[in-house]
């Protein structure tokens, strides 16, 4: 902070206190009515009076420890000419957390600091629900007016560079950290600003942790480890929150280290263990309405850098095409997710996003492209009860007509309940898929009981 500012904001903060007790026009005062109320109260009577007081100094790129200092000394000075009382540790409580709404995230600070909490949604002022262990649920915290919200999501914006306002309401952003935001403003939702905060664990999820909270079996995971090494293309389906991004990543960890990987993301997600990784990522256009790269332009960007794999995070769009291609002349172990609510879904899907790309491709030609590029698809699913299992890994096996066919090689078969909890197990179908023989002329030792329920089909155990 430049001495200048630093002097403007403290000109701000030493105007004179008011008085609560004889001045009657001060019935007005956030303080007053709260003078004799509890921390909460105090608190955020003391948030509106520094925003009001002080806000129009909280630029961007104010240094934490300044305006902490700033904010220190307003609280003291506040609580001692209006008379309220709050012990030393509970003013510097209040200090500390007045700051952080002040140049943090506001309310919503407390509950960042819960490592059990993965979403944060906000649905205007008053309504502001976290998910925690796959549940959603709706917390006390709120804000003290729509634009109490808007100062922190302009406040997260201009901290990345961007900028959202009525003319531009809209804004997706990818912090520092990791973290995804997302940002509306009306008009876009009539009923006020909306924050979503989508926060990934400091520690990425690996192949033993999703065994360890059974989204699947170690007989899938051996396969599919098995699969990726063998350079079999790959298409992980499922809905939102389902956790494609993180099933994506912990198949990636088989990847040789040797290998050239090119990953594509709208949002970079992905941190993959191996060294020779280039990251790509789209970009919306500024507010001018330039600088746009889209993944399609990636996707074919990345063939020309000479990769062993490309992974494209999510596919969505007429990239669906490019992808498609690149695993059909000689990228072989390319890997993406889709949104879909099964594996047929999936292709169809995959169908639409490629018509997208204005191609005059009959419907035939398209579903040959989709049944010769893709050797699995693994459906993941998000249940009732929180966990993300995988649902069913299919093998593409050819067409029939103008139908592709496919075959389930394992499957996730639900019980009912026990007690909150869905049961079940993961069960091979009794089927070999076709890529068995593939993977065995690459030397690859695949044992037969992986498909067949812990018994080899010549009757050995």
């Amino acid at each position: 902070m430049s001495a200048d500012t630093a002097s403007r904001l403290k000109a701000a903060l030493k105007r004179p206190a008011m008085n609560v007790v004889k001045d009657e026009a001060l019935l007005d005062d956030p303080l007053a009515r709260v003078k004799h109320a509890d921390y909460l109260s105090i608190k955020s009577a003391l948030q509106e009076r520094l925003l009001n007081e002080i806000g129009e100094h909280l630029a961007a790129g104010l240094n934490h420890d300044d305006v902490s200092a700033v904010v220190k000394e307003f609280t003291a000075r506040i609580l001692e000419s209006e008379h309220i009382p709050l012990n030393q540790a509970e003013q510097g409580r209040l200090a500390e957390e007045l700051t952080e709404e002040a140049i943090g995230l506001g309310p919503l600070t407390p509950l960042l600091a819960d490592p059990a909490v993965t979403d944060v949604l906000v649905n205007g002022h008053q309504s502001v629900y976290v998910e925690r262990y796959g549940r959603l649920e709706k917390t006390d915290v709120q804000f003290l007016g729509d634009d109490h919200v808007i100062r922190v999501i302009e406040r997260i914006a201009a901290q990345m560079g961007r900028r959202v306002d009525t003319a531009s309401p809209m804004v997706d952003l990818r912090l520092a950290d990791g973290t995804r935001v997302n940002a509306t403003l009306p008009p876009a939702t009539i009923d006020g600003p909306t924050l979503s905060i989508r926060r990934f664990g400091v520690r990425r999820l690996r192949r033993n942790d999703l065994l360890g909270l059974g989204t699947l079996s170690p007989d899938m995971a051996t396969f599919l480890e098995l699969v990726v090494r063998g350079k079999k293309n790959l298409l992980i389906s499922g809905g939102t929150g389902a956790g494609k991004s993180t099933l994506l990543g912990a198949l990636s960890e088989a990847i040789p280290f040797h290998e050239r990987i090119i990953t594509i993301e709208d949002t970079a997600e992905l941190h993959l263990d191996q060294e020779h990784v280039v990251r790509m990522e789209t970009r919306q256009p500024n507010i001018e309405g330039k600088g746009r790269i889209i993944a399609r332009d990636l996707v074919v960007n990345a063939l020309r850098m000479r990769p062993d794999r490309i992974i494209v995070g999510e596919v969505r769009g007429p990239e669906a095409l490019d992808m498609l291609q690149a695993m059909n002349t000689g990228h072989e172990g390319s890997m993406s997710t889709v949104h879909a609510n099964s594996p047929r879904d999936a292709l169809s899907r995959l169908e639409t996003m490629v018509l997208f790309a204005g191609t005059e491709l009959p419907s035939r030609a398209i579903r040959e492209q989709m049944v010769s590029a893709l050797h699995l698809i693994i459906q993941v699913r998000r249940y009732e009860d929180g966990v993300r299992r995988i649902e069913t890994i299919a093998e593409m096996t050819g067409m029939e007509g103008l139908t592709p066919l496919m075959q389930d090689i394992f499957q996730f078969r639900r019980r009912g309940f026990r007690g909150k909890r869905v049961a079940g197990e993961f069960v091979p179908t009794g089927i070999v898929p076709r890529v068995v023989e593939e993977l065995r002329e690459q030397h690859m030792d695949i044992p037969l009981s992986l498909f067949t329920g812990g018994r080899d089909p010549h009757g050995f155990a």
